[in-house]
């Protein structure tokens, strides 16, 4: 998927925070990208995860700068309404990471695959305690929020399958009735919130051994709680993302395993599509069997489960971003 394209040809990203390194590191890739094409490039962000309006507001702008393309990582679902606008003008739109729940709101969507991502840290955690363990754990869900959002749902679905636990709705948060998940709390994907989410799972029973976070940030909120609790030793914390301080996270023995992503790659290949639409109508495909162009995951750990594919911290390093 590459092209050339005229100077004044814009492509525009749009990141639900300017905060988080996986954003910045996405922002990074696409704007060297954008260059390398030489198409303009221009960048947006919400506030926080969640945070709409300042989209929506920027998906108006870029479709009234007449882009060709649009690179999305949606807050919620409540943009697809401008995103069909601007495919209706003719608009390449990309989403980056999260899919958005209406197909009609983008063109394609390049990113992890999310669940996988998820199954790989569930799939783990139950091998690292044995089945005697997972039988009895005890697990503390750290989510976005409560607002459904795709990747928040496939990343925590995901986890509680390759745990061993039934998901009876693999499209909504909180379906399964299983005893062994003490709760979902919303973290809002940062520390802050990873904190605050924890403290209030450990008060509802301070017995928690496995703890999921939909991201590293919230993770590393997650652990303060323990440690503050002197809980620390007694969980494990397994996460996604494989941004450079989760990692350093795996390999002091914070996170027992993470889930790595490649937001570079996401965001240089959609500026490649966006590059190859400008120059003769081209759009992307997705990936062989699957609904969306998959741009890869491996699961980081120094701690090797059998019938678990994993990298170490060290690879994990190399292939880091933030």
């Amino acid at each position: 998927m590459s092209g050339s394209a005229m100077a004044a040809d814009l492509a525009c990203l749009i990141t639900k925070n300017n905060t988080n390194p996986f954003f910045v590191k996405m922002k990074e890739g696409a704007e060297a990208a954008a260059k390398a094409a030489g198409l303009d490039f221009q960048a947006y962000a919400g506030e926080k995860d969640g945070d709409a309006a300042p989209q929506i507001t920027a998906i108006e702008n870029c479709v009234a700068a007449g882009a060709k393309g649009i690179l999305i990582t949606a807050s919620n679902d409540s943009v697809a309404p401008a995103l069909k606008d601007a495919r209706a003008a003719g608009i390449l739109v990309i989403a980056l990471d999260t899919p958005l729940g209406d197909a009609e709101a983008q063109d394609m969507t390049f990113a992890t695959d999310n669940f996988e991502a998820g199954l790989l840290i569930g799939k783990w955690a139950a091998a690292k305690l044995g089945p005697e363990g997972a039988a009895k754990a005890k697990i503390a869900m750290l989510d976005i929020n409560k607002d459904n959002i795709s990747v928040d749902v496939q990343r925590d679905t995901g986890f509680l399958v390759g745990f061993g636990i039934e998901v009876p709705d693999l499209k909504v948060l909180g379906s399964e009735t299983d005893p062994r998940v003490i709760g979902h709390e919303s973290s809002d994907a940062n520390p802050e919130g990873g904190l605050r989410a924890m403290e209030t799972l450990l008060a509802k029973d301070p017995d928690i051994n496995v703890v999921y976070t939909i991201n590293e940030p919230a993770a590393e909120g997650a652990y303060q709680a323990l440690k503050a609790a002197g809980k620390e030793s007694q969980a494990i914390i397994v996460s996604v993302d494989g941004g450079c301080p989760g990692v350093a996270s795996v390999k002091s023995g914070v996170i027992g395993a993470t889930s790595q992503q490649y937001p570079l790659k996401m965001a240089a290949l959609g500026i490649d599509a966006i590059a190859a639409y400008a120059k003769d109508g081209t759009k992307p495909v997705a990936s062989e069997g699957l609904s969306f162009f998959n741009t890869g995951v491996n699961l980081v750990t120094d701690q090797p489960v059998e019938g678990v594919p994993s990298i170490d911290s060290a690879k994990g390093t190399e292939l880091c971003w933030g």
